[in-house]
C-alpha cells in the first residue's frame, strides 16, 4: 500500500529541520523522502514538526495503575514497591491485556512507536504457571499489536527476593525456579513469535538482587542465541550497591561485566549511582544506558551521570518506567534539566542529542536499528507535533527542535504513523477514547 505524506517541517538526518518534505510510504517502510517539495495532490498533510517514531526503552505496563496513588504521603522506594506488588497480585492475563492495551494506546498518543517492556509478571498467584506459562507475555504482545506499537518483550529472569533471599509473597509470581527453567520458558515464547516483524523477544536480568551471578550466564546465552537485546536494572538504589559490594566485593556494574552481560546489545537501566570504574566499564563496552528521569525523581532515586556515560561511549536512551508520566519529551528535557540542578551549569545536552536518544538510539537498543530515522528503507514511523499550541506557539524553523524538546508535551502530538499504519489522527487513537480505556482497565486494580 502506498501513502504519500507532506510534512510542513521534518527533522531529517543529520539533524536538520527541513521545510515542505514529501514522505512516500510503501507498506511498512519509507519509500522516498523529497525535501523542499510542494505537496502532491492527495497527499496527507502533517502540520508542525514531523519526527521519527519515539522509543520507550523501559516500561512496566502494569505500573500505570499506580499513578496518583503512590504520590500521596511520603514513603520511600520500598513502600512504593509494596503498593506495586498489590497491583501485580490483582492481575491475570485478561486484566493485563486490557490494562496494557490502554497503556500502550496512551504511549501511542505520546508519539511512541516502539516499547521495551521489561516483563517479569510471569505466573499466577503463588507462582503457579498458567496453562500456557507465557500467557502474560502473550497478552503484552497482543496489547501492543492492538495499540499499533512494535514491542520488544524483555522476558525477565527474577529468581531471588534480594541477595541470598528467597522469593516471597507476590514475588513468587515472578520466578521460574532457576535460570535454566526461565530459559526454557523464554525459548517457548521466542518460538511462538518467531517471524513477527513487530515483535522482538529479548531478555533481562532483573538486577543483581534478583539473579545470582552464577546463573547470569544462562540469560546472557539466551540473548546471544537469539541475537536479541539484554537489559538489566543497575544501581538504582544506593542500598542495592551497598548490599552487592558487601556480598560480592564488587559493584553491580562490575558483577554484570564479569559475567558477560555488558556489550553493544545490552542496556543498563537507571545507572544512577556509579563509580568512575562503572562509567568506564559501561562506556568501554558501548553498553546502552536508559535514563528514566520522571520515575527516578518520583522515587527520590537520584540523578545519574548521563553526560559522562555518553562521553565514555554509552549511547543514552529514555524510558517511562513506572508510568508516573508517559511523555518522552519530558524524559528528554529532564536529562538536561536535572544535570543543571546537580552541576549548577546549563547546556550539557543540545536538544538534537536528546531527540536522538528518544528516537534512533532507543530504537537500536530495542533491536530495531532500522527505525528512528526519516530515511528511505527505514520503518515508516512519523510523529507530528503541533507548533501552534500554547506551549509551542512562536516556534520557527530555527527553534523547532528546541521548542519541542524543551516545551512541548505529549498533548502536542497530533498524528502518529507506526510501521506505515496511522494510529493517531487529530490527537485521537484508532481504538477510540484512550482515557475511557484506561478508566475501565484501572477500575478493578486500584491499589
Amino acid at each position: 500500500m502506498h501513502v504519500t505524506y507532506w510534512c510542513e517541517m521534518a527533522w531529517l538526518p543529520p539533524g536538520e529541520v527541513v521545510e515542505s518534505v514529501v514522505v512516500g510510504v510503501e507498506g511498512r517502510r519509507i519509500g522516498e523522502i523529497r525535501p523542499e517539495a510542494p505537496p502532491p495532490p492527495g497527499a496527507v498533510r502533517l502540520a508542525g514538526l514531523t519526527l521519527p517514531g519515539l522509543a520507550n526503552c523501559h516500561s512496566h505496563a502494569f505500573h500505570r495503575a499506580l499513578r496518583g496513588h503512590t504520590q500521596t504521603g511520603r514513603g520511600s522506594f520500598w513502600t512504593w514497591r509494596e503498593r506495586m506488588y498489590a497491583v501485580a497480585e490483582a492481575l491475570d492475563p485478561d486484566r493485563y491485556l486490557a490494562l496494557a492495551t490502554a497503556t500502550y494506546a496512551e504511549m501511542a498518543l505520546a508519539g511512541i512507536t516502539t516499547v521495551g517492556e521489561f516483563h517479569y509478571l510471569h505466573h499466577g498467584p503463588g507462582g503457579r504457571p498458567y496453562a500456557d506459562p507465557n500467557a502474560m507475555g502473550h497478552a503484552l504482545v497482543e496489547a501492543a499489536g492492538r495499540a499499533g506499537l512494535r514491542i520488544t518483550l524483555l522476558d525477565t529472569c527474577y529468581l531471588t527476593g534480594g541477595i541470598g533471599e528467597p522469593l516471597v509473597g507476590t514475588q513468587l509470581r515472578f520466578g521460574d525456579g532457576d535460570a535454566e527453567r526461565w530459559a526454557a520458558r523464554a525459548d517457548d515464547l521466542a518460538r511462538a513469535h518467531e517471524g513477527e516483524q513487530d515483535v522482538e523477544i529479548g531478555a533481562a536480568i532483573h538486577s543483581v538482587r534478583a539473579v545470582p551471578p552464577e546463573q547470569m550466564h544462562v540469560v546472557v546465552d539466551f540473548a546471544h542465541r537469539n541475537t536479541g537485546p539484554l537489559h538489566a536494572h543497575v544501581s538504582e538504589q544506593r542500598a542495592e550497591n551497598e548490599a552487592c559490594v558487601e556480598v560480592y566485593s564488587a559493584t553491580p556494574v562490575q558483577v554484570l561485566h564479569d559475567h558477560g552481560a555488558l556489550g553493544p546489545r545490552s542496556t543498563a537501566v537507571h545507572a544512577t549511582h556509579l563509580s568512575d570504574v562503572d562509567v568506564a566499564l559501561l562506556g568501554g563496552s558501548t553498553t546502552h544506558v536508559c535514563m528514566c528521569p520522571t520515575t527516578e525523581r518520583d522515587l527520590a532515586d537520584g540523578v545519574g551521570p548521563a553526560r559522562r556515560l555518553l562521553e565514555a561511549g554509552s549511547p543514552v536512551t529514555l524510558g517511562t518506567d513506572s508510568q508516573a508520566v508517559i511523555d518522552l519529551f519530558e524524559e528528554a528535557r529532564a536529562v538536561e534539566l536535572d544535570e543543571r540542578l546537580v552541576t549548577g551549569e546549563r547546556g550539557h545536552w543540545p536538544a538534537a542529542q536528546l531527540l536522538h536518544a528518544a528516537t534512533a538510539a532507543g530504537q537500536a537498543s530495542l533491536g530495531f536499528p532500522d527505525a528512528g530515522c526519516l530515511v528511505p528503507g527505514a520503518w515508516a514511523d512519523l510523529v507530528s507535533v503541533r507548533l501552534d499550541s500554547v506551549r509551542t506557539a512562536g516556534a520557527t524553523k530555527a527553534s523547532a527542535v528546541e521548542s519541542v524538546v524543551f516545551a512541548a508535551t505529549s498533548a502536542d502530538v497530533h498524528s502518529v504513523v507506526s510501521g506505515g499504519r496511522r494510529i493517531v489522527e487529530d490527537g485521537r487513537h484508532v481504538l477510540g477514547d484512550a482515557g475511557a480505556l484506561l478508566r475501565d482497565a484501572l477500575a478493578p486494580l486500584r491499589p
